[in-house]
């Protein structure tokens, strides 16, 4: 360990430092990701500073990193404003002290791009590259807009097959919504619960088949974690041991496996794009404006807080030169 690594603020450990961080944000429900980000720039943040005492650098200090990371790192705008933060929760929350002033920030360019967007037919084809949980899992990205995280997230009692509907729970900003659930997958989503029913009950019968349940609800209703409407629609594969519990139980799968497999079966299709898991959701709002849906209407469904984020794909319609038509096609 390099010299200097424990020797944090006040008397604390650089552990200590981090487990107050982790303690905070979990009483405060940040998520696991969220958690894991903010612990790492955390982290990279002290390393840069040679593990100073993180109250005298102060503001200056904070600028200095950020400046690197725009300047050396070469970071998005969206990276930097992560690490920023970040940095703010480490100084407000875990030191209790403010930052003071953050001036002169070189900061990282913001790269005016439109998002890439399939046909519906270049969905046909990638779908039809997937098959089993993975292509539902795609379908519903593109049928309900959903981001990847926010398909994973889902638990059994958040499908309403009656009202056709999905309800996000804590989605981006910590905010529910309702999507539509898509007629079309209705029956290959039954089907697939009822494999995961099963596979929930052999779960159980092996005295395991609980789930996670957010902080506040786990201790409240301990028991709840093995009830099926708080099982997750796309268990992983395989079980863990929970060591706060000593209990048996499934995650959600891991993102990086769909990500896998879409990127795999958009190459598999011979589409010539970069696509992922997020077109699928390009796509999904891009459609409803070529169908005639207002803009409000879609901004709900996709969870944006702000119209503006959602006006963007007005200029991504296939409708080449502003739905003008061309002199060339009237001739």
């Amino acid at each position: 360990m390099e010299a200097g690594y424990r020797r944090i603020p006040l008397g604390m450990t650089m552990g200590a430092v981090l487990e107050r961080a982790r303690r905070l944000m979990r009483i405060r429900h940040y998520s696991h990701r969220t958690e894991a980000t903010y612990v790492g720039w955390i982290v990279r943040y002290l390393r840069f500073h040679r593990y100073r005492n993180p109250i005298e650098l102060g503001g200056a200090g904070i600028a200095a990193f950020l400046s690197h990371l725009a300047q050396r790192g070469r970071v998005s705008a969206s990276t930097q404003n992560q690490a920023l933060s970040a940095l703010l929760f480490l100084y407000r929350e875990v030191l209790g002290v403010p930052p003071g002033h953050i001036g002169g920030i070189v900061r990282a360019k913001r790269p005016k791009k439109l998002p890439l967007v399939l046909t519906k037919a270049e969905v046909r084809l990638v779908l039809a590259e997937l098959s089993g949980a993975k292509r539902l899992i795609a379908a519903l990205l593109y049928g309900s807009g959903l981001r990847l995280m926010e398909c994973l997230r889902l638990r059994v009692k958040d499908i309403d097959f009656e009202a056709n509907r999905i309800i996000v729970r804590e989605a981006k900003g910590g905010r529910d919504r309702v999507t539509m659930l898509p007629a079309r997958l209705k029956p290959a989503l039954r089907a697939h619960l009822e494999r995961v029913r099963a596979v929930h009950a052999r779960d159980r019968a092996e005295g395991a088949g609980g789930v996670e349940l957010p902080a506040a609800l786990g201790r409240k209703y301990p028991r709840a974690g093995a009830e099926w409407g708080w099982q997750w629609v796309f268990p992983a594969v395989r079980q863990y041991w929970d060591r706060a519990t000593g209990e048996r139980r499934r995650h959600h799968l891991d993102p990086s496996a769909v990500q896998r497999s879409v990127t795999a079966a958009v190459r598999a299709s011979g589409i010539a794009k970069r696509a992922s898991c997020h077109t699928l959701r390009h796509s999904f709002a891009t459609h409803l404006l070529e169908d005639g849906y207002d803009i409000r209407t879609i901004q709900e469904l996709l969870g944006h807080k702000d119209v503006s984020t959602t006006m963007i794909y007005t200029h991504v319609l296939n409708r080449g030169g502003r739905g003008v038509r061309s002199p060339m096609d009237v001739m």
